[in-house]
């Protein structure tokens, strides 16, 4: 790194460096960028500076970004000419600094090769100096001073930025965290009222659609008793529709209560392979038909209707994405290990497979894929009913063709009659 030709800096001291330390822990700002701009502006002060940054790395764009810069002539120049963004694969000194964790100082920018033609020439920078940012015990970023005029900064100053850049740090870590606090306060003031929305909506949807679906049952028995077809199917179609409607509703309760922790399993001994067969025959058709391979004995404790409401969530997602004539393949088996026995409930369909940036929030309350019609709740309710049995509802990401799940529950007893295996086809 170059060396600075100042001989010394005007009147920094341990006061000065005590003054502006004080300065910096009176930083009551709840914004990270707000406050490394007030932090920035007060070193740029006690060193004189014309312009001093806070500069931070940024992954998604690889670049290091100003997050604080002093409010000085040459600080709102550097954002006007988009010298406040410097692309890590662009080089510079500040880039430099940010990789090797070395400090940098010069009194003769312009005759530096490793220097930016926007810092010299755009801005004007003549001497510089610069130190690694750490934030949290991380290096971060870097935390630099510049001025126009020549052999400006001395050794004395590249210490002084040195050490305020811890505290600078610690400033950026407060921050940082009040703003993660009152992030997730938000988040979860929304996740609040949106959950007694849904519940007051569902409720309300529930108590509108039982005289609903009372009068359609009533005109489907007229209609049938007088024999008039055409009524019939529609009354039959309209019927359908509303049971939709009807588990959608139950659907969103379930989402609710999940999120509110009020969601109770009602557990009995079950048959787990004759669940899931008896699950694939209902749900199987004559365009997508499903293909079982269950042992008859893998008994589990839990709650039935839940488990088969899990089941048929990933099933109608395996169909609902199936090309016709295409079938899907369930497989019931067991596991032992360390930590015991689980029963496994392998889904797999020859569908396109799952979105690759759907995958991270793919069990998420009202995640949907770019072609999906639905609320985006089947998967999230499948996923909780499973880890409310203690198991996990997993999605191979590495599956060839189509999308292939798992759902393992833990099971009590692991025997398994290996000689009453059965194939069927769910038909």
């Amino acid at each position: 790194m170059t060396d600075v030709q100042h001989v010394a800096s005007p009147g920094l001291n341990t006061n000065r460096l005590l003054a502006t330390l004080e300065r910096l822990i009176a930083i009551d700002e709840t914004d990270l960028h707000g406050a490394l701009d007030r932090a920035c502006h007060m070193v740029a002060e006690a060193l004189g500076a014309d312009k001093v940054d806070a500069a931070l790395y940024d992954a998604a764009t690889e670049s290091l970004v100003a997050a604080g810069t002093s409010h000085t002539p040459m600080g709102r120049k550097q954002h006007a000419i988009g010298m406040n963004r410097l692309p890590v694969a662009n080089g510079g000194r500040e880039v430099d600094v940010f990789l090797t964790g070395e400090r940098y100082a010069t009194g003769r920018a312009d005759q530096d090769p490793g220097q930016l033609r926007g810092m010299t020439e755009g801005l004007g920078i003549r001497s510089a100096i610069m130190t690694p940012l750490e934030v949290a015990g991380a290096r971060r970023g870097v935390f630099l001073a510049s001025s126009a005029r020549p052999d400006f900064f001395g050794d004395e100053d590249l210490s002084f930025l040195e050490a305020v850049s811890r505290w600078v740090g610690m400033v950026a870590h407060r921050a940082e965290l009040t703003e993660r606090i009152a992030t997730e306060a938000r988040e979860q003031g929304r996740r609040v009222a949106a959950d007694d929305l849904i519940e007051t909506l569902a409720h309300d949807l529930g108590n509108l659609l039982v005289p609903v679906k009372s009068r359609i049952d009533m005109l489907r028995r007229r209609a049938n008793r007088e024999d008039r077809a055409r009524d019939l199917r529609d009354a039959e179609e309209a019927a359908r529709a509303v049971d939709r409607v009807v588990a959608l509703v139950a659907d969103l309760l379930d989402s609710s209560r999940l999120e509110q922790g009020l969601f109770a399993l009602d557990r009995e001994p079950v048959n787990l392979a004759d669940l899931v067969r008896e699950t694939c025959a209902a749900l199987a058709t004559d365009a997508v038909p499903i293909r079982v391979d269950a042992y008859v004995s893998v008994d589990l404790a839990g709650d039935g209707n839940r488990i088969r409401q899990a089941l048929e969530n990933v099933l109608s997602n395996a169909i609902k994405y199936s090309p016709p004539g295409r079938q899907v393949d369930v497989e019931v088996d067991v596991e032992s290990g360390d930590a015991g026995h689980w029963a496994v409930v392998t889904v797999a369909d020859q569908g396109p497979g799952i979105p690759p940036e759907l995958f991270p929030r793919l069990f998420d309350r009202f995640a949907r894929g770019p072609d999906s019609s639905g609320l985006g709740l089947g998967l999230y309710l499948a996923s909780r009913i499973v880890s409310a049995h203690g198991g996990t509802l997993s999605a191979d990401p590495g599956s060839l063709t189509g999308a292939r799940f798992q759902m393992r529950l833990p099971l009590a007893d692991a025997s398994v009659d290996e000689g009453d295996r059965v194939m069927g086809d769910g038909s």
